[in-house]
């Protein structure tokens, strides 16, 4: 990216050091503005367990059961996930009169991630000497040993065949970084006068599209060397069901409406200039189902089990529909609980605090079409590595 702030230079390099959800406990935060991730991943625990089942099991082992979740942020979601996975795991080995294995979950993130808020949201270790019977009803305890992993998941994070199960959920649409034609003005992919790359020229779509297939071949090839044979992954992030990228779908209207008319706001008020504006762009792709099976077709390592696009849901979550503000602080609270670490960045706290206002004041005014017409769908990927 350009430069941000006041005398602060943050590039593509420094993205992976700077990006993550809002940390903390307050209003914005993750953790308190994840419910519809919550929501969403529960409608697709059927899912996840048809993957859990492909998975080979063997009797007697001595070394771990290893669960990796990748991007998990700082909120619940990630522990009662890894915690679904574990404790289905212990039903199929006690099906099969196994004895389990212990079993290991490691919560990985870049490292700007809030790891202290997730980690004071883990349950107690449950006493590995009890019995099954005891680990399977222990809701208030966690049957496995935690720990976290700090780095980007489009590069090796693990020993080699070390993993038995990859989950991801909502973190693969976020690119590497900013496709570096989209902000440069000498190139036809300039994103010029937007945010985000919803109604951009088919220049910058296809930036953004090799950009977030030349990540995701890098992500499957890292999990190629870390996942053991007869493992699984299961993957979700945001998908369209446009074929044109241009066309972000959920994704769109959540960061190419109000999201973009606040940053003109602050153009138009002399709060920013037009290049300020221009020189930032969301990391965001949702993606294609084509999309997504080429890169996996082309890598090859990895057979796919199921390939489908879910309809995820409203990413809002309010409590009385009816309150228009209600809905555009919700609205507002979700742009900022994703994008808030890298607008501060680049326009500085006062100024992210204006953009935020005005986000929630248009939303607050569009509040009904918002809640009718803010729908996201999410590719669905279960893979069976097969090497």
């Amino acid at each position: 990216m350009a430069p941000m702030g006041d005398n602060v230079v943050v590039s593509n390099m420094e993205l992976e050091r700077l990006l993550s959800m809002k940390g903390g406990k307050g209003e914005a935060s993750y953790a308190n503005n994840s419910q519809a991730q919550a929501i969403h991943a529960r409608s697709m625990l059927h899912l996840l367990r048809e993957t859990l089942d492909r998975v080979e099991l063997a009797e007697g082992r001595e070394v771990p059961f290893v669960v990796v979740d990748l991007g998990c942020s700082c909120g619940s979601n990630t522990i009662n996930v890894v915690d679904v996975i574990i404790k289905h795991v212990m039903k199929r080995y006690e099906a099969l009169g196994w004895q389990p294995p212990e079993f290991s979950a490691f919560f990985s993130d870049l490292p700007s991630n809030d790891f202290n808020t997730l980690f004071q949201l883990l349950p107690p270790v449950a006493n590995y000497g009890v019995s099954m019977e005891e680990c399977l009803a222990a809701d208030n305890h966690r049957s496995y040993f935690a720990a976290g992993v700090p780095g980007s998941f489009y590069r090796r994070l693990f020993p080699a065949r070390s993993v038995d199960v990859f989950h991801s959920a909502f973190s693969l649409h976020w690119l590497s970084q900013v496709p570096e034609s989209v902000v440069d003005k000498r190139s036809s992919a300039y994103n010029k006068g937007r945010v985000f790359i919803h109604g951009a020229d088919e220049s910058t779509a296809n930036a953004y599209k090799k950009q977030f297939q030349t990540d995701l071949a890098g992500f499957l090839m890292a999990r190629s060397v870390e996942m053991k044979r007869e493992g699984s992954m299961f993957l979700v992030c945001l998908a369209r069901t446009s074929v044109d990228p241009t066309d972000q779908g959920g994704a769109g209207l959540l960061f190419g409406t109000h999201f973009q008319d606040a940053w003109d706001d602050l153009v138009q008020e002399g709060l920013i200039s037009q290049e300020k504006r221009d020189s930032f762009n969301i990391p965001v792709y949702a993606a294609s189902l084509q999309d997504f099976k080429e890169v996996v077709e082309a890598n090859g390592s990895f057979t796919i089990d199921k390939l489908e696009v879910f309809k995820g849901g409203s990413p809002l979550v309010v409590n009385q529909p009816d309150d228009a503000s209600e809905v555009g602080r919700a609205l507002a609270n979700s742009c900022r609980t994703v994008s808030g670490v890298l607008v501060d960045a680049h326009i500085g706290d006062k100024l992210s605090e204006e953009l935020f206002l005005r986000v929630e004041r248009r939303a607050t005014s569009h509040a009904k079409e918002l809640l009718e017409q803010l729908q996201f769908f999410h590719i669905v990927a279960s893979l069976s590595f097969r090497d």
